[in-house]
């Protein structure tokens, strides 16, 4: 096949792919976006750490080597178990284990040595941000963001895109309980940590016991699960990690009950519908992306498209007013049609229930290029009774009668 006809393929398959309405119908506040390394190996190819759990064990373990932070039997070993062994996360912890002190702490330590070296310069490996630019649009709406990767990238290019990016920890409560009530738009929580902070990197849950003995801030998290559409992105082992489960899946009952999803990418017919069926015991719809991992960045821009289109919800007013004052108008519109020809409104200066009254009746009248000026006060008010709204007034007027 040369390479027109691949070009041709990739694009049938692009504009053939549909999306679940249930996904795209949501809200973006609705989501909560749980980023894996398949984003950072999408948006930096050339840093062979950042491709997946076993790519960033073996980049430790040489680095461990180079800078002579690893007994060279202790180096030997590891690279059997990450041959060999098929829990990853294991290796991962009985590694930052043996590079941190015997007491158990994690502080001092060697590992994120390790990682300061593999992920020196990030901004400069930054080859195609088309999913960071997508997740950033989520962001600007609303959607949380959490990851189990120790690099930055995101923060890095929403910074250079002039956002006010914040990287977050499990060690700070107050921020933590701030990002969850969606206090930080452009937070992202690391659950593992950051690379370039030595406190907070933790790949075991009891580096956290102050996080899951603390009724608040475990009770504000798991809501989140309750509450919130997960959407995990680039994520292979985010569900048996024990960090993700203590944190939002230990005490969450009825599982089966919940709306989450997955993008993943389909290697096998067998094994993509056996892990459909598995992910929906845990109330998470699985979909893939396609059969190439070239196809998520496309996949990740359209369907942060389709969310954002989506339109929020029309606030409600300030009190009971102004659903009467609705509830009023739309029956005057039953019984007589407003004429086409009616001029829009000026609404400029119209405050609280009478704009919101007059917005939401000449919504479909007015477009893009409309200049709402100044008007006065009762402008809602007279085009109430133009339209046989005239109880109000006449009401005003018997009261006038009786009172005189």
């Amino acid at each position: 096949m040369d390479s027109a006809e691949k070009t041709t393929n990739g694009s049938e398959q692009k504009s053939s792919r549909k999306f679940l309405k249930s996904l795209i119908r949501k809200q973006p506040q609705e989501l909560l976006l749980v980023i894996g390394t398949g984003v950072s190996a999408a948006v930096a190819p050339g840093i062979p750490a950042l491709c997946s759990w076993r790519s960033c064990i073996e980049a430790v373990i040489e680095a461990a080597e180079q800078l002579e932070v690893l007994h060279p039997g202790d180096v030997a070993e590891f690279r059997r178990k990450v041959t060999k062994d098929r829990d990853l996360l294991v290796v991962a912890h009985d590694l930052i284990r043996k590079m941190s002190p015997r007491t158990g702490d994690t502080k001092p330590n060697f590992f994120q040595d390790c990682l300061m070296d593999i992920f020196d310069n990030l901004e400069q490996h930054i080859q195609n941000p088309l999913v960071l630019q997508s997740i950033l649009s989520l962001m600007e709406r609303g959607t949380l963001v959490l990851t189990t990767n120790y690099d930055n990238l995101l923060e890095i290019f929403g910074q250079q895109q002039s956002k006010p990016m914040e990287s977050l920890d499990l060690k700070d409560k107050t921020k933590v309980l701030q990002w969850a009530r969606g206090h930080i738009r452009y937070g992202v929580l690391h659950i593992h940590g950051l690379y370039t902070d030595p406190c907070g990197m933790v790949l075991d849950p009891s580096g956290y016991k102050d996080v899951t003995q603390d009724p608040e801030v475990m009770e504000v998290l798991q809501n989140l699960y309750r509450t919130k559409s997960f959407l995990f992105v680039g994520c292979g082992e985010t569900l048996r990690d024990q960090i993700f489960q203590a944190l939002f899946l230990y005490s969450v009952p009825n599982k089966v009950d919940l709306e989450h999803y997955m993008l993943v990418l389909k290697e096998s017919e067998d094994h993509f519908f056996k892990q459909q069926a598995d992910m929906l015991l845990h109330g998470i719809k699985v979909v893939s992306y396609g059969d190439r991992f070239a196809y998520f960045p496309g996949y990740m821009q359209e369907l942060a498209a389709q969310i954002c289109r989506q339109r929020s919800p029309v606030p409600r007013g300030p009190g009971p007013s102004v659903s009467l004052q609705l509830g009023l108008l739309e029956r005057a519109a039953e019984r007589r049609p407003v004429p086409t020809e009616a001029p829009c409104p000026d609404l400029g200066s119209c405050q609280g229930a009478e704009r919101a009254l007059g917005l939401v009746f000449y919504a479909d009248q007015v477009d893009s290029t409309t200049l709402l000026g100044n008007a006065c006060q009762d402008c809602a008010k007279r085009k109430l009774e133009e339209n046989g709204i005239e109880g109000a007034k006449k009401l005003r007027e018997s009261d006038d009668a009786g009172g005189s």
